[in-house]
Protein backbone atom coordinates (compact mmCIF):
# COMPACT_ATOMS: atom_id res chain seq x y z
CA UNK A 1 0.00 0.00 0.00
CA UNK A 2 1.27 3.52 -0.49
CA UNK A 3 1.19 4.71 3.06
CA UNK A 4 3.50 2.39 3.64
CA UNK A 5 6.42 2.54 1.36
CA UNK A 6 8.28 5.10 3.44
CA UNK A 7 7.92 2.72 6.99
CA UNK A 8 10.43 0.84 5.99
CA UNK A 9 14.24 0.83 4.63
CA UNK A 10 14.80 1.28 0.73
CA UNK A 11 16.04 -2.29 1.37
CA UNK A 12 12.64 -4.13 1.71
CA UNK A 13 11.06 -3.75 -1.29
CA UNK A 14 6.85 -3.48 -1.87
CA UNK A 15 5.62 -3.51 1.54
CA UNK A 16 2.60 -4.92 1.89
CA UNK A 17 0.72 -4.90 5.38
CA UNK A 18 -0.45 -7.77 6.73
CA UNK A 19 -1.21 -7.52 10.29
CA UNK A 20 -1.59 -4.73 13.03
CA UNK A 21 -2.03 -4.88 16.91
CA UNK A 22 -1.30 -2.90 20.03
CA UNK A 23 2.59 -3.09 19.85
CA UNK A 24 2.67 -2.45 16.07
CA UNK A 25 2.54 -3.51 12.21
CA UNK A 26 3.94 -6.07 10.65
CA UNK A 27 4.91 -5.93 6.64
CA UNK A 28 5.26 -8.39 4.37
CA UNK A 29 8.21 -7.23 1.97
CA UNK A 30 10.93 -8.55 -0.29
CA UNK A 31 14.83 -8.39 0.94
CA UNK A 32 16.17 -7.19 -2.59
CA UNK A 33 20.12 -7.74 -1.21
CA UNK A 34 19.25 -11.62 -0.28
CA UNK A 35 15.73 -11.92 -2.29
CA UNK A 36 13.30 -13.60 -0.16
CA UNK A 37 10.04 -12.78 1.41
CA UNK A 38 10.66 -11.50 5.28
CA UNK A 39 8.10 -10.37 7.79
CA UNK A 40 8.94 -7.07 9.38
CA UNK A 41 7.85 -6.00 12.56
CA UNK A 42 7.42 -1.99 13.15
CA UNK A 43 7.11 -0.50 16.83
CA UNK A 44 4.11 1.31 17.33
CA UNK A 45 4.12 5.21 17.28
CA UNK A 46 2.66 5.25 20.96
CA UNK A 47 5.95 3.04 21.81
CA UNK A 48 8.64 4.28 19.75
CA UNK A 49 8.50 7.40 21.30
CA UNK A 50 9.34 6.46 24.89
CA UNK A 51 13.28 6.10 24.71
CA UNK A 52 13.27 3.02 27.93
CA UNK A 53 11.03 1.15 26.02
CA UNK A 54 12.75 1.10 22.31
CA UNK A 55 16.19 0.27 24.50
CA UNK A 56 14.15 -2.41 26.20
CA UNK A 57 12.78 -3.34 23.12
CA UNK A 58 16.11 -4.11 20.85
CA UNK A 59 17.33 -5.69 23.93
CA UNK A 60 14.66 -8.35 23.84
CA UNK A 61 14.79 -8.62 20.49
CA UNK A 62 18.42 -9.82 20.68
CA UNK A 63 17.74 -11.98 23.11
CA UNK A 64 15.19 -13.73 21.30
CA UNK A 65 17.41 -13.80 18.24
CA UNK A 66 19.44 -16.39 20.13
CA UNK A 67 16.69 -19.17 20.05
CA UNK A 68 16.55 -18.58 16.27
CA UNK A 69 18.24 -22.27 15.57
CA UNK A 70 15.10 -23.90 17.16
CA UNK A 71 13.24 -25.04 13.93
CA UNK A 72 9.96 -24.25 16.34
CA UNK A 73 10.67 -20.61 16.78
CA UNK A 74 10.56 -17.81 14.14
CA UNK A 75 14.67 -17.21 12.77
CA UNK A 76 14.92 -13.33 13.13
CA UNK A 77 17.42 -11.89 10.52
CA UNK A 78 17.85 -8.38 11.95
CA UNK A 79 17.18 -5.99 14.68
CA UNK A 80 16.98 -1.91 13.66
CA UNK A 81 15.66 1.28 13.66
CA UNK A 82 14.59 3.24 10.35
CA UNK A 83 13.35 7.05 11.45
CA UNK A 84 13.14 6.77 15.15
CA UNK A 85 10.82 3.51 15.23
CA UNK A 86 12.87 0.04 15.75
CA UNK A 87 11.74 -3.30 13.72
CA UNK A 88 12.30 -6.47 13.73
CA UNK A 89 13.21 -8.53 10.38
CA UNK A 90 12.07 -12.45 10.27
CA UNK A 91 11.14 -15.08 8.01
CA UNK A 92 7.45 -15.04 6.63
CA UNK A 93 5.66 -17.75 7.12
CA UNK A 94 2.48 -18.26 4.61
CA UNK A 95 0.41 -20.47 6.98
CA UNK A 96 -0.92 -17.62 8.72
CA UNK A 97 -1.67 -18.44 12.75
CA UNK A 98 -3.55 -20.64 14.91
CA UNK A 99 -5.73 -17.47 15.79
CA UNK A 100 -7.04 -17.71 12.35
CA UNK A 101 -7.59 -21.73 11.97
CA UNK A 102 -9.61 -21.31 15.21
CA UNK A 103 -11.52 -18.30 13.46
CA UNK A 104 -15.39 -19.89 13.23
CA UNK A 105 -14.10 -23.51 13.67
CA UNK A 106 -15.65 -25.56 17.07
CA UNK A 107 -11.95 -26.84 17.54
CA UNK A 108 -9.51 -28.37 15.87
CA UNK A 109 -8.84 -32.61 15.15
CA UNK A 110 -7.34 -33.53 18.07
CA UNK A 111 -4.47 -35.52 16.63
CA UNK A 112 -3.49 -32.55 14.51
CA UNK A 113 -3.68 -29.94 17.60
CA UNK A 114 -1.62 -32.55 19.52
CA UNK A 115 1.09 -32.04 16.82
CA UNK A 116 1.32 -28.50 16.73
CA UNK A 117 1.07 -28.48 21.02
CA UNK A 118 4.11 -30.36 20.70
CA UNK A 119 6.33 -28.04 18.16
CA UNK A 120 5.08 -24.95 20.62
CA UNK A 121 5.99 -26.79 23.39
CA UNK A 122 9.60 -28.07 21.91
CA UNK A 123 9.82 -24.42 21.40
CA UNK A 124 9.14 -22.68 24.33
CA UNK A 125 11.22 -25.26 26.73
CA UNK A 126 13.68 -24.76 24.77
CA UNK A 127 13.47 -21.00 25.43
CA UNK A 128 13.26 -21.68 29.39
CA UNK A 129 16.44 -23.57 29.54
CA UNK A 130 17.89 -20.38 27.89
CA UNK A 131 16.48 -17.98 30.31
CA UNK A 132 13.76 -17.09 28.23
CA UNK A 133 10.30 -16.32 29.09
CA UNK A 134 8.04 -15.50 25.89
CA UNK A 135 4.95 -13.83 28.35
CA UNK A 136 2.23 -14.02 25.54
CA UNK A 137 2.02 -17.03 24.39
CA UNK A 138 -1.13 -17.11 22.15
CA UNK A 139 -3.09 -18.51 18.88
CA UNK A 140 -1.79 -15.07 17.35
CA UNK A 141 2.39 -15.61 17.88
CA UNK A 142 1.96 -19.43 17.13
CA UNK A 143 2.49 -19.34 13.06
CA UNK A 144 2.58 -21.73 10.16
CA UNK A 145 4.53 -22.54 7.43
CA UNK A 146 3.67 -24.07 4.48
CA UNK A 147 4.20 -27.68 5.88
CA UNK A 148 1.32 -27.04 8.74
CA UNK A 149 4.25 -26.73 11.85
CA UNK A 150 3.93 -24.76 14.40
CA UNK A 151 6.76 -21.59 15.02
CA UNK A 152 6.52 -19.61 18.08
CA UNK A 153 7.27 -15.88 17.19
CA UNK A 154 7.88 -12.95 20.00
CA UNK A 155 9.62 -14.09 22.39
CA UNK A 156 10.27 -11.26 24.72
CA UNK A 157 8.64 -8.89 23.23
CA UNK A 158 5.74 -8.44 25.67
CA UNK A 159 7.80 -7.74 28.36
CA UNK A 160 9.76 -4.89 26.14
CA UNK A 161 6.85 -2.76 25.89
CA UNK A 162 5.59 -3.88 29.60
CA UNK A 163 2.80 -6.35 28.31
CA UNK A 164 3.19 -8.76 31.04
CA UNK A 165 1.82 -6.79 33.35
CA UNK A 166 -1.75 -6.16 33.87
CA UNK A 167 -1.53 -3.71 36.01
CA UNK A 168 -0.83 -0.89 33.32
CA UNK A 169 -3.43 0.57 32.05
CA UNK A 170 -4.94 -1.12 28.80
CA UNK A 171 -2.15 -3.85 28.77
CA UNK A 172 -4.73 -6.51 29.65
CA UNK A 173 -5.87 -5.62 25.94
CA UNK A 174 -5.97 -8.57 23.42
CA UNK A 175 -3.98 -11.07 25.86
CA UNK A 176 -6.39 -11.67 28.78
CA UNK A 177 -7.83 -14.88 27.37
CA UNK A 178 -4.32 -16.14 27.87
CA UNK A 179 -3.17 -14.19 31.29
CA UNK A 180 -1.98 -16.60 33.79
CA UNK A 181 -2.93 -15.64 37.51
CA UNK A 182 0.06 -14.72 38.39
CA UNK A 183 0.25 -12.28 35.51
CA UNK A 184 -3.41 -11.12 35.65
CA UNK A 185 -2.11 -10.13 39.67
CA UNK A 186 0.65 -7.83 37.98
CA UNK A 187 2.97 -10.12 39.09
CA UNK A 188 6.73 -11.19 37.40
CA UNK A 189 5.89 -13.78 34.60
CA UNK A 190 7.98 -17.10 34.71
CA UNK A 191 8.39 -20.16 32.40
CA UNK A 192 5.11 -21.82 34.47
CA UNK A 193 3.33 -18.69 33.51
CA UNK A 194 4.15 -19.62 29.31
CA UNK A 195 3.33 -23.27 30.41
CA UNK A 196 -0.21 -21.91 31.70
CA UNK A 197 -0.56 -19.79 28.64
CA UNK A 198 -0.02 -22.79 26.63
CA UNK A 199 -2.46 -25.15 27.73
CA UNK A 200 -5.32 -22.35 27.66
CA UNK A 201 -4.30 -22.55 23.73
CA UNK A 202 -4.58 -26.29 24.07
CA UNK A 203 -8.12 -25.95 25.47
CA UNK A 204 -9.57 -23.45 22.94
CA UNK A 205 -7.66 -25.84 19.90
CA UNK A 206 -9.59 -28.55 21.29
CA UNK A 207 -13.07 -27.23 22.83
CA UNK A 208 -13.59 -23.93 20.43
CA UNK A 209 -13.47 -21.94 23.70
CA UNK A 210 -11.09 -20.61 26.31
CA UNK A 211 -11.68 -22.06 29.75
CA UNK A 212 -12.80 -18.28 31.43
CA UNK A 213 -13.93 -17.16 28.05
CA UNK A 214 -16.01 -13.54 28.55
CA UNK A 215 -17.39 -10.70 26.74
CA UNK A 216 -14.99 -8.76 28.93
CA UNK A 217 -11.44 -9.00 28.85
CA UNK A 218 -10.76 -7.50 32.25
CA UNK A 219 -13.84 -10.47 33.87
CA UNK A 220 -11.62 -12.70 31.94
CA UNK A 221 -8.81 -12.00 33.38
CA UNK A 222 -9.79 -12.16 37.19
CA UNK A 223 -11.54 -15.51 36.22
CA UNK A 224 -8.22 -16.53 35.26
CA UNK A 225 -7.34 -15.85 39.48
CA UNK A 226 -10.67 -16.52 41.05
CA UNK A 227 -12.63 -19.99 39.12
CA UNK A 228 -11.99 -23.26 38.91
CA UNK A 229 -11.02 -24.88 35.55
CA UNK A 230 -14.08 -25.99 34.04
CA UNK A 231 -14.61 -28.73 32.42
CA UNK A 232 -13.57 -29.66 28.58
CA UNK A 233 -15.54 -32.38 28.92
CA UNK A 234 -18.80 -30.79 29.98
CA UNK A 235 -18.20 -28.19 27.32
CA UNK A 236 -17.52 -30.67 24.24
CA UNK A 237 -19.15 -34.47 25.31
CA UNK A 238 -17.67 -36.17 22.51
CA UNK A 239 -13.57 -35.49 24.19
CA UNK A 240 -12.89 -38.05 27.12
CA UNK A 241 -13.37 -37.30 30.28
CA UNK A 242 -9.86 -38.26 31.12
CA UNK A 243 -8.50 -34.61 29.77
CA UNK A 244 -10.30 -32.92 32.98
CA UNK A 245 -7.67 -33.85 35.12
CA UNK A 246 -4.78 -32.85 32.74
CA UNK A 247 -6.21 -29.30 32.30
CA UNK A 248 -6.70 -29.26 36.29
CA UNK A 249 -3.09 -29.61 36.71
CA UNK A 250 -2.05 -27.26 33.43
CA UNK A 251 -3.96 -24.39 34.64
CA UNK A 252 -3.60 -24.83 38.64
CA UNK A 253 -3.59 -20.90 40.36
CA UNK A 254 -0.17 -21.94 41.85
CA UNK A 255 3.23 -21.82 39.27
CA UNK A 256 4.46 -24.69 41.60
CA UNK A 257 1.44 -27.41 40.64
CA UNK A 258 1.38 -27.32 37.06
CA UNK A 259 3.75 -29.52 35.20
CA UNK A 260 7.39 -29.07 35.01
CA UNK A 261 7.71 -28.94 31.13
CA UNK A 262 5.58 -28.06 28.17
CA UNK A 263 6.25 -31.42 26.91
CA UNK A 264 5.67 -32.92 29.84
CA UNK A 265 1.89 -31.31 29.53
CA UNK A 266 1.56 -32.45 25.75
CA UNK A 267 2.98 -35.96 27.06
CA UNK A 268 -0.02 -36.29 30.08
CA UNK A 269 -2.75 -34.73 27.01
CA UNK A 270 -1.79 -37.30 24.16
CA UNK A 271 -1.95 -40.42 26.80
CA UNK A 272 -5.48 -39.20 28.25
CA UNK A 273 -6.98 -38.55 24.67
CA UNK A 274 -5.36 -42.18 23.68
CA UNK A 275 -6.35 -44.37 26.83
CA UNK A 276 -9.60 -43.15 26.72
CA UNK A 277 -10.39 -43.40 22.41
CA UNK A 278 -8.18 -46.40 22.01
CA UNK A 279 -7.45 -48.79 24.41
CA UNK A 280 -4.31 -49.70 22.47
CA UNK A 281 -1.98 -48.40 25.05
CA UNK A 282 -3.05 -51.51 27.18
CA UNK A 283 -0.61 -53.30 25.20
CA UNK A 284 2.54 -51.40 24.77
CA UNK A 285 4.10 -49.81 28.56
CA UNK A 286 4.70 -46.23 27.53
CA UNK A 287 1.95 -44.28 29.46
CA UNK A 288 1.57 -46.82 32.82
CA UNK A 289 -0.44 -44.10 34.70
CA UNK A 290 -3.40 -43.48 31.02
CA UNK A 291 -4.33 -47.20 31.55
CA UNK A 292 -7.80 -47.90 31.39
CA UNK A 293 -8.68 -51.40 30.69
CA UNK A 294 -6.95 -54.96 30.78
CA UNK A 295 -8.02 -57.15 27.83
CA UNK A 296 -7.76 -60.54 28.94
CA UNK A 297 -6.55 -63.44 26.17
CA UNK A 298 -9.02 -64.26 23.47
CA UNK A 299 -10.41 -67.53 23.08
CA UNK A 300 -8.13 -69.44 20.62
CA UNK A 301 -8.51 -69.61 16.70
CA UNK A 302 -7.91 -71.98 14.30
CA UNK A 303 -5.00 -71.36 12.37
CA UNK A 304 -6.03 -69.30 8.96
CA UNK A 305 -5.53 -70.50 5.32
CA UNK A 306 -3.59 -68.19 3.17
CA UNK A 307 -5.24 -65.94 1.66
CA UNK A 308 -6.00 -66.06 -1.96
CA UNK A 309 -2.48 -64.95 -4.01
CA UNK A 310 -2.59 -61.39 -5.26
CA UNK A 311 0.17 -60.38 -7.13
CA UNK A 312 1.13 -56.90 -5.93
CA UNK A 313 1.73 -57.69 -2.59
CA UNK A 314 4.20 -55.98 -0.33
CA UNK A 315 7.35 -57.89 1.24
CA UNK A 316 6.76 -59.33 4.76
CA UNK A 317 8.79 -57.54 6.94
CA UNK A 318 7.54 -60.06 10.08
CA UNK A 319 10.13 -58.61 12.98
CA UNK A 320 10.62 -55.44 11.48
CA UNK A 321 6.61 -54.65 11.38
CA UNK A 322 5.76 -56.46 14.18
CA UNK A 323 8.54 -53.02 16.18
CA UNK A 324 6.40 -50.57 14.28
CA UNK A 325 3.30 -52.31 15.01
CA UNK A 326 4.06 -51.52 19.42
CA UNK A 327 5.33 -48.33 18.15
CA UNK A 328 2.03 -47.28 16.00
CA UNK A 329 0.19 -48.24 19.41
CA UNK A 330 2.10 -46.12 21.60
CA UNK A 331 1.85 -43.39 19.19
CA UNK A 332 -1.92 -43.56 18.52
CA UNK A 333 -1.58 -44.54 14.77
CA UNK A 334 -4.34 -45.53 12.89
CA UNK A 335 -6.47 -44.78 9.19
CA UNK A 336 -9.32 -44.78 7.82
CA UNK A 337 -11.39 -46.68 5.30
CA UNK A 338 -13.04 -43.29 3.08
CA UNK A 339 -15.03 -44.93 0.91
CA UNK A 340 -17.19 -47.05 3.74
CA UNK A 341 -18.02 -43.97 5.29
CA UNK A 342 -21.86 -43.27 4.70
CA UNK A 343 -22.64 -46.62 4.77
CA UNK A 344 -21.43 -46.87 0.96
CA UNK A 345 -20.36 -50.40 0.48
CA UNK A 346 -16.73 -51.91 -0.07
CA UNK A 347 -15.77 -55.27 -1.38
CA UNK A 348 -13.48 -57.38 0.62
CA UNK A 349 -11.72 -61.39 -0.27
CA UNK A 350 -12.34 -63.25 2.24
CA UNK A 351 -12.40 -67.49 2.01
CA UNK A 352 -12.86 -68.49 6.23
CA UNK A 353 -15.87 -67.98 8.57
CA UNK A 354 -14.70 -65.47 11.36
CA UNK A 355 -15.88 -66.19 15.05
CA UNK A 356 -17.58 -64.60 17.29
CA UNK A 357 -14.76 -62.59 19.92
CA UNK A 358 -15.86 -62.52 23.87
CA UNK A 359 -13.87 -60.06 25.43
CA UNK A 360 -13.43 -59.51 29.32
CA UNK A 361 -12.76 -56.16 30.14
CA UNK A 362 -11.66 -54.96 33.74
CA UNK A 363 -12.38 -51.54 34.77
CA UNK A 364 -10.90 -50.11 38.11
CA UNK A 365 -13.05 -46.52 38.71
CA UNK A 366 -12.77 -45.12 42.54
CA UNK A 367 -14.31 -47.37 45.03
CA UNK A 368 -14.58 -50.56 42.94
CA UNK A 369 -13.61 -53.06 40.52
CA UNK A 370 -15.70 -54.56 37.93
CA UNK A 371 -15.40 -56.92 34.93
CA UNK A 372 -17.52 -56.41 31.74
CA UNK A 373 -17.63 -59.55 29.46
CA UNK A 374 -18.72 -58.27 25.69
CA UNK A 375 -19.21 -60.47 22.85
CA UNK A 376 -18.95 -58.85 19.39
CA UNK A 377 -21.23 -60.89 16.92
CA UNK A 378 -19.46 -62.61 14.00
CA UNK A 379 -19.37 -61.08 10.65
CA UNK A 380 -21.19 -62.46 7.92
CA UNK A 381 -19.49 -65.24 6.91
CA UNK A 382 -18.35 -64.92 2.05
CA UNK A 383 -16.91 -67.30 0.56
CA UNK A 384 -15.36 -64.77 -2.59
CA UNK A 385 -16.56 -61.50 -2.18
CA UNK A 386 -18.05 -59.67 0.89
CA UNK A 387 -20.34 -56.54 0.51
CA UNK A 388 -20.02 -54.58 3.71
CA UNK A 389 -22.26 -51.61 4.67
CA UNK A 390 -23.73 -49.87 7.52
CA UNK A 391 -26.15 -52.36 8.58
CA UNK A 392 -29.86 -51.10 8.28
CA UNK A 393 -30.96 -52.60 11.82
CA UNK A 394 -30.51 -50.74 14.88
CA UNK A 395 -27.33 -50.30 16.25
CA UNK A 396 -27.17 -50.87 20.08
CA UNK A 397 -26.17 -48.38 22.35
CA UNK A 398 -22.51 -50.05 23.17
CA UNK A 399 -21.77 -49.72 19.12
CA UNK A 400 -18.34 -47.44 20.54
CA UNK A 401 -17.26 -49.61 23.17
CA UNK A 402 -17.67 -52.85 21.10
CA UNK A 403 -15.47 -51.51 18.33
CA UNK A 404 -13.11 -50.49 20.63
CA UNK A 405 -12.94 -53.65 21.92
CA UNK A 406 -12.91 -55.05 18.86
CA UNK A 407 -10.00 -53.12 17.62
CA UNK A 408 -8.48 -53.90 20.43
CA UNK A 409 -8.83 -57.71 19.86
CA UNK A 410 -7.24 -57.07 16.01
CA UNK A 411 -4.60 -55.34 17.18
CA UNK A 412 -3.62 -58.48 19.30
CA UNK A 413 -3.85 -60.95 16.81
CA UNK A 414 -1.83 -58.35 14.25
CA UNK A 415 0.99 -58.33 17.22
CA UNK A 416 1.01 -61.92 17.12
CA UNK A 417 1.36 -61.98 13.16
CA UNK A 418 -1.98 -63.76 13.08
CA UNK A 419 -3.49 -61.25 10.39
CA UNK A 420 -5.90 -63.77 9.22
CA UNK A 421 -7.73 -63.52 12.18
CA UNK A 422 -6.91 -59.99 12.95
CA UNK A 423 -8.92 -59.01 9.27
CA UNK A 424 -12.70 -59.44 10.40
CA UNK A 425 -12.23 -58.18 13.80
CA UNK A 426 -10.85 -55.03 12.17
CA UNK A 427 -13.57 -55.06 9.91
CA UNK A 428 -16.30 -54.73 12.20
CA UNK A 429 -14.18 -52.57 13.90
CA UNK A 430 -13.98 -50.01 11.28
CA UNK A 431 -17.74 -50.53 10.30
CA UNK A 432 -19.14 -49.87 14.20
CA UNK A 433 -16.97 -46.76 14.20
CA UNK A 434 -17.17 -45.57 11.37
CA UNK A 435 -18.61 -41.60 11.32
CA UNK A 436 -17.80 -41.20 15.06
CA UNK A 437 -14.42 -38.86 14.49
CA UNK A 438 -13.01 -40.28 17.28
CA UNK A 439 -9.05 -41.80 18.11
CA UNK A 440 -10.59 -45.11 18.32
CA UNK A 441 -11.83 -44.74 14.81
CA UNK A 442 -8.61 -43.73 13.48
CA UNK A 443 -6.61 -46.24 15.55
CA UNK A 444 -9.15 -49.26 13.83
CA UNK A 445 -8.65 -47.84 10.52
CA UNK A 446 -5.34 -47.95 10.38
CA UNK A 447 -5.10 -51.58 11.71
CA UNK A 448 -7.33 -52.60 9.08
CA UNK A 449 -5.34 -50.63 6.25
CA UNK A 450 -2.10 -52.55 7.60
CA UNK A 451 -3.81 -55.73 7.75
CA UNK A 452 -4.81 -55.74 4.00
CA UNK A 453 -1.17 -54.68 3.24
CA UNK A 454 0.34 -57.47 5.05
CA UNK A 455 -2.21 -60.21 3.67
CA UNK A 456 -1.64 -58.78 0.33
CA UNK A 457 -5.19 -57.19 -0.23
CA UNK A 458 -4.75 -53.73 -1.97
CA UNK A 459 -8.31 -52.82 -1.32
CA UNK A 460 -8.85 -49.67 0.16
CA UNK A 461 -5.62 -49.17 1.98
CA UNK A 462 -4.98 -46.11 0.47
CA UNK A 463 -8.25 -44.25 1.36
CA UNK A 464 -7.95 -45.92 4.86
CA UNK A 465 -4.87 -43.99 5.77
CA UNK A 466 -5.92 -41.07 3.93
CA UNK A 467 -8.89 -40.76 6.24
CA UNK A 468 -6.68 -41.89 9.45
CA UNK A 469 -4.70 -38.58 8.71
CA UNK A 470 -7.55 -36.18 8.28
CA UNK A 471 -8.81 -37.53 12.24
CA UNK A 472 -5.41 -37.86 13.79
CA UNK A 473 -3.01 -35.56 11.83
CA UNK A 474 0.28 -36.56 10.03
CA UNK A 475 2.28 -39.42 11.21
CA UNK A 476 5.68 -40.55 9.50
CA UNK A 477 3.88 -44.06 10.43
CA UNK A 478 1.07 -42.78 8.10
CA UNK A 479 3.53 -41.99 5.46
CA UNK A 480 5.90 -45.20 5.83
CA UNK A 481 2.78 -47.24 4.94
CA UNK A 482 1.42 -45.00 2.73
CA UNK A 483 4.52 -45.37 0.26
CA UNK A 484 5.15 -48.98 0.69
CA UNK A 485 1.11 -49.44 -0.48
CA UNK A 486 2.21 -47.13 -3.59
CA UNK A 487 4.82 -49.48 -4.34
CA UNK A 488 3.33 -52.96 -3.78
CA UNK A 489 -0.26 -52.00 -5.26
CA UNK A 490 0.26 -49.68 -8.57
Amino acid sequence: MASSIHVLPDRYASPRLVGSGGMGQIFRATDTQLRRDVAVKVLADRYAADEEIRARFRREALMAARLSGNPNIVTLFDVQEFRGRPMIVMEYLEGGSLEARLHGHPGCPPGQVLDWLEQAANALDDAHAAGVVHRDVKPANLLLDRRDQVHVADFGIARAVGLDSSTKTGTVLGTAGYLSPEQARGERATAASDRYSLAVVAFELLAGTRPFASDSQTVEAARHVTEPVPSIHELKPELPSTLDGVFERALAKSPAARHASAAEFVAELRAALHSDAGRTESIAPVWPSALTSVIAPAPSVSPPRDPAPTPRRGPRRPVVMLLLLVALAAGGLAAALASSRGGSPRSVTSNRRPRPVTVVRTITEPGRTVEQTVTAPAPPPATTTTSVSTPATTAPTTTAVSGTVLNDEGYARMRAGDYAAALPLLEQAVQQLSGTGSLSEAYADYNLAYTRYELGQCSDVLSLLDHSQAIQGRRTQIDALRRDARKACH
